[in-house]
């Protein structure tokens, strides 16, 4: 259910920060008229997530018993690049984001109404079918039942309540610091995602290796008792695993955090650093 709320709450984030953007900046430079564009181009981008969001599920219900395991460990591999590709992403041009948005807006405001609506509609959809594409991927590999859809649900409510606080400007938040634990925190459920993919692969014979059993821990911590649940939900990892999903999900999760907070450190220099260089400047303008 964590894992979840995590990727609901991250993503939803996004996609409400965005739109947070776009809208002030067309209210503060007297554009406020435009708006209504904004949300036609926010409504289609949300329903066609939505509709993402049923076909991965329409085509998993109707695969057979072998096909389905391939469908679910591929997207579920897809999803792990993307979360990854995703992180990175926002680790080196976060900062960055507000402006090239702003940019986009002016020069659809010198076209025409529907110039704004497709740039909102372009803004929001691809976060909102990353949503879809990793939500299905973190529901499928904690399970079936309910906990992992209502996790999502609320982080994605999370979410959007945090983006009409930032509007407002009732609460200032430290983007950086966010982005950076949910990053982190997004990178070990990724690491259980792709635990999940590895463990369908062995199940089909795409990978070898589904009987070299790491650890089997089922007699202390049965799959269905409260324990394992709490595990699964919080970073899928199941009280039976072989050795490929071990060492898979230590390596990944290992390096990946590694690079993650190296590309986070670069982005933010040392206060030191950084004062000796403002001190630099400020002698060389002089």
């Amino acid at each position: 259910m964590f894992s979840n709320y995590l990727i609901g709450l991250r993503e939803g984030f996004e996609a409400a920060l965005i739109v947070a953007i776009l809208a002030s900046y067309l209210v503060r430079t007297g554009n406020g008229h435009a708006l209504r564009h904004v949300w036609i181009g926010v409504g289609a981008a949300i329903g066609v997530s939505v509709l993402f969001g049923v076909v991965l599920v329409r085509i998993d219900e109707s695969l057979g018993e072998t096909i389905e395991p391939a469908f679910a460990g591929t997207m579920s591999l897809v999803a792990v690049g993307l979360i990854t590709w995703m992180v990175f992403w926002m680790a080196s041009r976060a900062k960055g984001i507000s402006t090239h948005l702003r940019g986009e807006v002016d020069r659809a405001l010198a076209t025409s109404a529907v110039a704004v609506t497709m740039v909102a509609f372009v803004a929001v959809v691809r976060e909102g079918a990353e949503t879809a594409l990793f939500l299905w991927a973190g529901i499928n590999s904690a399970g079936s039942t309910m906990a992992p859809l209502i996790g999502a649900l609320l982080g994605l409510a999370t979410a959007v309540v945090l983006g009409i606080v930032v509007y407002r400007g009732a609460v200032r938040l430290n983007m950086g610091k966010l982005f950076m634990w949910t990053g982190a925190l997004l990178i070990v459920v990724a690491g259980g995602v792709l635990r999940y993919a590895i463990a369908e692969f062995q199940e089909i014979g795409w990978l070898p290796g589904a009987d070299n059993v790491a650890f089997d821990v089922s007699g202390t911590f049965p799959a269905d008792g409260i324990p394992a649940t709490l595990v699964r939900g919080l970073v899928n990892l199941t009280p039976t695993m072989t050795w490929l999903e071990v060492v898979a999900w230590v390596l990944y999760v290992g390096i990946t955090l590694a690079l993650f907070f190296r590309v986070i450190r670069r982005g933010h220099p040392r206060p030191q650093a950084a004062s000796q260089s403002a001190a630099t400047t400020s002698v060389s303008s002089g």
